[in-house]
């Protein structure tokens, strides 16, 4: 089992006195950052804050940690080194994406969209529609917000040049088959665009062994710097047309970053890297472990809450019931609004949000009346099962 206290030992936040008497679950709009981040940041500021990658001391050892953090990540994710890619934001790698598929498809060509995703990654491509493209939809359950691989199906054709959806919907919490749903899309001849910000911060994924063609998260919500993370393979990314300056076309990872990178954070983002195998070595079980380590520890934890609220009156809760299929991402669509049930929380100790978070298209699909929008609440591996049953407690009280 997850060894919470060494866990929580990792977490700088746990110790900070303002902090005190207060569970965090809002950790879906982003995470605590781990103490090796922090230093390695602090240690880039003080030492390192120069430009990279000239031949004296502090350039160097600054280039040498950006390229660290890149080819340790890569180790993570399954990938080569120069197939991870740094930008501001998730939200900004997805638009440069869109670019370049806009200048790479032909009239006629179409793309998949889903309604289950978080704005980022799907009103980008939807804008694709204003040049001409074609922009399908894959429709959630309206009942479940369930994504059926029968449905994709019935989209898929010869026209079909690339497919965007979720690992993980930020509301709805069910994971999404991406290998089997990857396995369809490439049948079709058709690329694959993964958002993996909701799933990401519940263990790093093999990209290569999923096979999506490019997989997306976000480092602030990894325990990281905010930054936002890509790892597009070789074979898709040398074939699209470039979109950083022209004389870097033939890097890969500049390929998509049209604006340097924040040397910084990307240096920083080695601290994540750092954090993994320090708590696959405690459990004895290496860096590739961790991701179930955590999985399970929020399995665990996550059931009592589902039970807690699945069968409460006037409480709908958004996705399955069964922790083993979802992430511990918990809408609850109210018969009040879900930022004032957030602020009576509040009171007693439990950070977490109300609104929409910028899921419109699913809540809507779902029939949730988004003037109330929904109650919010979300954690990882580092929350604890006293925290959720003090969650569940403070429910009781305001609901």
């Amino acid at each position: 089992m997850l060894d919470i206290d060494f866990v929580r030992s990792q977490f700088p936040a746990f110790s900070e006195p303002s902090l005190q008497g207060q569970a965090f679950f809002e950790n879906a709009g982003g995470s605590y950052t781990c103490a090796p981040v922090i230093d390695r940041l602090t240690r880039f500021y003080r030492e390192r804050k120069v430009q990279p990658y000239s031949h004296y001391t502090a350039s160097r050892l600054g280039g040498e940690e950006m390229d660290e953090a890149r080819a340790r990540l890569a180790a993570l994710l399954g990938v080569e080194t120069d197939e991870v890619s740094f930008g501001p934001s998730t939200t900004q790698n997805t638009y440069v994406l869109a670019q370049t598929f806009r200048q790479f498809m032909s009239p006629g060509d179409a793309i998949i969209v889903t309604n289950q995703d978080h704005e980022a990654n799907t009103g980008p491509w939807r804008r694709l529609a204003d040049e001409g493209f074609e922009v399908r939809e894959w429709k959630v359950d309206p009942e479940t917000g369930h994504l059926d691989t029968d449905d994709l199906e019935d989209l898929l054709d010869e026209k079909v040049r690339l497919v965007c959806f979720p690992h993980c919907s930020n509301v709805v919490g069910e994971i999404n088959p991406v290998l089997e749903i990857t396995a369809l899309c490439h049948a079709a001849g058709a690329f694959v665009c993964v958002d993996g910000v909701s799933y990401a911060p519940h263990g790093f994924v093999d990209v290569g062994q999923l096979g999506p063609d490019i997989y997306l998260f976000s480092s602030y919500k990894t325990y990281g710097p905010h930054q936002g993370i890509m790892a597009i393979r070789r074979a898709l990314g040398m074939l699209l047309p470039n979109q950083g300056h022209y004389f870097n076309a033939d890097s890969l990872y500049k390929r998509f970053t049209p604006a340097g990178p924040d040397h910084a954070q990307v240096a920083a983002c080695a601290g994540m890297a750092d954090y993994m195998e320090a708590l696959g070595a405690h459990h004895g079980v290496g860096a590739s472990g961790a991701h179930d380590l955590m999985r399970d520890h929020e399995v665990r934890v996550l059931q009592p809450l589902l039970d807690a609220v699945k069968d409460r009156n006037s409480v709908r809760l958004i996705g399955p019931s069964d922790a083993a299929v979802r992430a511990p991402t918990v809408a609850l669509a109210l018969n009040r609004s879900g930022e004032e049930v957030a602020a009576e929380l509040a009171g007693h100790g439990i950070m977490c949000g109300g609104g929409d978070f910028y899921a419109v298209r699913a809540l809507e699909a779902m029939g949730v009346d988004m003037d109330k929008g929904v109650l919010r609440l979300s954690f990882v591996h580092y929350t604890s099962e006293d925290e959720v049953t003090k969650l569940i407690e403070a429910l009781d009280a305001v609901l």
